[in-house]
């Protein structure tokens, strides 16, 4: 529905150069470009980059509006075209009724008892990287990022093709972070060169996609020949049919959305993971609850499904770094049409930034906000937060269909890794945030290992 026009637009930053709007300061440092915003400002305020209009939002009610209660009204915003030039279209860029089809496609095979089958590839994943880490000498150094990055890998290639794969993680793990940095790049860019241009960049990131494409392809080509059951994601997606046409996914869907579960579900899970033993290692006390935890459900065994339930602490640390650190610190829409949110005006072809970072840290919805302190979420203040005070993986239509997975997978890792180690700081600093399309940070995320 149309708003009104007579309404004001949101307030918008005297600051703002005549010609290139908020560039410049946003080039500088674009999360604190925000957050000074929202200071200045309140809840919503415009911005422009450029040409480009934008409102950010920092209000649970106004989160919810536009990606749940008028959600028809707002579709994915210009960042999400870039992840599509070599995500394809698959759930994380596709739109309308496709996307829509291939979301009940999918959508079974995400489904609790579903991924119930694909545990025992995270647990076994995550005892071979704790038996490496138990084996370390005190002191050593852990490149917990790296190491992430590597762990998650492995456990993703295995829940999405079983274990045929091993030998293609280095080209697939080398080439992702190719096409990721290549986003990055565009994404600081904001005048990105057209991709047709043939310049290195260019030329390699073409290199990248083609290579991976020939294995995802490999793979699926490989698998359609086979008559014998496989239990992992990629025979879940094949073997989805349309309810109402009957129709299954081709070549090019099946590899567009491995593509998507890939990335998706590699670095936002490696970052979490890396985030959470940075905030252990400043955090002894955290370390102590979680230990006595471990040792109370597991002992001396390796984690197992029905742990889940019963790692209660373990996950309130996981859910306390996804609010400090959520590696989806920022979500974007485009609005279709005229529309009003909090009385204000908002135009057609506007980017709606929801600014999850912000509104995690919030001290009107959180208890000491920029606090690590998992307990408070036994406390009833968080119980009976606003829906959207905490939006980690999105909402509404299009909350992310890999979240239970995700959640799975960083609970066996911390179970794992966490039971028999401790984790001292190595600096006192903590690393520098690098915002771009995920939360990454500029520094390596380094802890040393002592005993436990």
């Amino acid at each position: 529905m149309a708003a009104p026009t007579t309404l004001s637009s949101p307030p918008t930053s005297a600051h703002t150069h005549w010609l290139f709007g908020d560039i410049p300061e946003l080039r500088r440092d674009m999360l604190g470009w925000m957050l000074s915003r929202a200071d200045e400002l309140g809840t919503i305020y415009s911005a422009r980059l450029f040409r480009r209009k934008l409102t950010v939002i920092t209000e649970p009610e106004y989160v919810k509006y536009v990606l749940q209660d008028n959600n028809r009204n707002y579709k994915k915003s210009f960042a999400y075209d870039i992840l599509k030039l070599f995500l394809g279209n698959g759930l994380l860029t596709s739109e309308s009724d496709f996307w829509l089809r291939q979301r009940r496609l999918a959508q079974p095979a995400f489904h609790r008892k579903r991924l119930n089958s694909l545990a025992h590839a995270m647990i076994e994943e995550s005892m071979v990287w704790a038996e490496r880490w138990n084996k370390l000498p005190a002191d050593q150094t852990i490149d917990v990022h790296r190491e992430m990055m590597d762990v998650t890998m492995r456990i993703v290639a295995r829940t999405l093709f079983s274990t045929n794969v091993e030998s293609h993680v280095p080209t697939i793990s080398k080439n992702l972070g190719l096409l990721n940095d290549f986003a990055m790049d565009r994404v600081k860019n904001p005048i990105p060169p057209p991709t047709w241009l043939p310049t290195p960049r260019h030329l390699a990131f073409r290199r990248a996609t083609e290579s991976i494409n020939q294995v995802l392809f490999g793979i699926i080509e490989a698998r359609r020949g086979k008559t014998e059951g496989f239990d992992d994601l990629l025979s879940m997606l094949m073997e989805a049919r349309d309810a109402d046409t009957g129709e299954q996914m081709n070549d090019l869907q099946l590899r567009d959305e491995c593509m998507t579960i890939f990335v998706a579900g590699h670095e936002t899970t490696a970052l979490t993971m890396s985030w959470i033993f940075h905030l252990l290692a400043h955090h002894p006390e955290v370390q102590e609850l979680l230990a006595v935890e471990l040792q109370e459900v597991l002992g001396d065994r390796p984690p197992i499904l029905e742990d889940l339930k019963r790692l209660v602490y373990t996950r309130y640390v996981i859910d306390e770094a996804l609010r400090l650190y959520p590696p989806a610190w920022v979500f974007g829409r485009l609005s279709l049409g005229e529309d009003s949110i909090g009385g204000y005006h908002i135009e057609q072809d506007t980017n709606v930034l929801l600014l999850a970072y912000q509104v995690h840290r919030r001290p009107d919805l959180w208890d000491r906000p920029q606090e690590f302190w998992p307990g408070r979420w036994a406390t009833e203040k968080v119980k009976n937060r606003p829906r959207f005070a905490y939006f980690p993986f999105g909402g509404g239509p299009r909350l992310c269909i890999g979240n239970n997975f995700a959640l799975m997978e960083m609970t066996f890792l911390l179970a794992a890794l966490a039971r028999g180690n401790r984790f001292q700081a190595v600096s006192p600093r903590h690393p520098r945030l690098d915002p771009l399309i995920t939360l990454r940070s500029l520094d390596p995320i380094e802890v040393r290992r002592a005993e436990r």
